[in-house]
């Protein structure tokens, strides 16, 4: 039972840009704390952006200013905006919704980003 689908992956140039969405049920979305995380070539998985059920939002200042998490209450839907990115970024980025209540955490397969120097 897929139950969050990451997408918007691809490969772009240094400097460009790139925006992921991870698809959530509507009970999951509702009811659960968002983050994004990156796992580079060869190293463990970081966070990268986070979400909470209220709407607050958590950029490490590392990426403030270039990533942006966001939601889509209609679509239930949680992006992550990436500007001005940098061969460093590159990675499989992973959303993870975390039950507000249960702390059950679920992941999802995985969306691949490749920037290019």
């Amino acid at each position: 039972q897929v139950q969050l689908v990451e997408s918007g992956g691809g490969s772009v140039q240094s400097g460009g840009s790139l925006t992921l969405s991870c698809a959530a049920s509507a009970v999951i979305f509702r009811t659960s704390t968002f983050d994004w995380y990156r796992q580079a070539p060869g190293k463990e998985r970081v966070l990268v952006a986070t979400l909470t059920s209220s709407g607050s939002t958590n950029v490490p200042d590392s990426l403030k200013g270039r990533f942006t998490i966001s939601r889509d209450n209609a679509k239930s839907t949680v992006s992550l905006e990436m500007n001005s990115l940098k061969p460093e970024d590159t990675g499989v980025y992973y959303c993870k919704a975390t039950n507000i209540w249960t702390r059950a955490e679920r992941w999802g397969k995985g969306t691949s980003v490749t920037v290019s120097s």
